[in-house]
């Protein structure tokens, strides 16, 4: 099978889908009982929606969040929202100066403005068991020659509920390529190999989103208990072919 050629959008259209999901969330917003008095602030960027603010519980932000990624045109939904007055735990993988949120704890193998702790990615992470709400792998996987362990290590470290956003080239555009220190080609199948096609034993996930603009792909990602049922065919239909 040739894999379906896509064509990145331009900035202009990016915008264009940006005012359209930003109207079209006001409007859910509005006319949806179940977000009456709804805390959180949703922006978007590039297709990516932005959430932050605060909810009442675990259940109301997952609500949200599933919600705003059933808008045509989302390709992630990343989130800093703060859940019964608690500030999240928000860890950026791979971060050098660049969080993706003022606040977040940053991880990487060099010393730089924003580092807050040096850890080689391919090895044990130091952070405690259960410990994470948010971990953000943002053009990393692409760098390691097998990323999978640093994926069971975000699932380790992950407290249930918790989410790994990825974002990585996608294999089919020059920005795969263009970097010689990438290492790995990734699609948003890669992400189905991720949640379904792992060995009995590895860590289980399940695909909240997933998606590909072209230039990129998406993924937000949170833990399964081992006895819980895999996702419905429905579910990954969305996202996997």
């Amino acid at each position: 099978m040739v894999a379906q050629a896509l064509t990145p959008p331009s900035v202009e259209r990016l915008r264009a889908v940006d005012a359209f999901l930003a109207e079209a969330w006001a409007d859910q917003a509005a006319h949806d009982e179940r977000l009456r008095g709804l805390a959180v602030r949703v922006r978007f960027d590039r297709g990516v929606a932005h959430l932050t603010g605060e909810v009442a519980d675990a259940a109301r932000l997952r609500l949200v969040r599933d919600l705003v990624g059933r808008l045509a045109g989302v390709f992630g939904v990343w989130a800093r929202v703060r859940v019964a007055g608690r500030e999240p735990v928000v860890v950026d993988l791979g971060c050098g100066g660049t969080k993706q949120y003022p606040g977040n704890l940053g991880l990487d193998i060099f010393p730089a403005p924003g580092v807050d702790a040096v850890a080689d990615l391919s090895g044990s992470l130091p952070l405690a068991d259960d410990s994470v709400d948010v971990i953000f792998a943002v053009h990393i996987l692409e760098h390691l020659i097998d990323f999978l362990p640093l994926v069971d290590e975000c699932h380790r470290v992950l407290r249930p509920g918790g989410v790994l956003h990825v974002m990585s080239p996608w294999w089919g555009h020059v920005n795969a390529v263009a970097d010689p220190t990438h290492v790995r080609l990734l699609d948003v199948q890669t992400i189905k190999g991720v949640c379904l096609q792992r060995p009995p034993g590895a860590p289980r996930w399940y695909p909240l989103h997933a998606g590909c603009d072209g230039a990129s792909i998406f993924a937000d990602l949170t833990p399964l208990p081992p006895d819980a049922a895999p996702p419905a065919d429905s579910h990954l239909s969305r996202f996997f072919s």
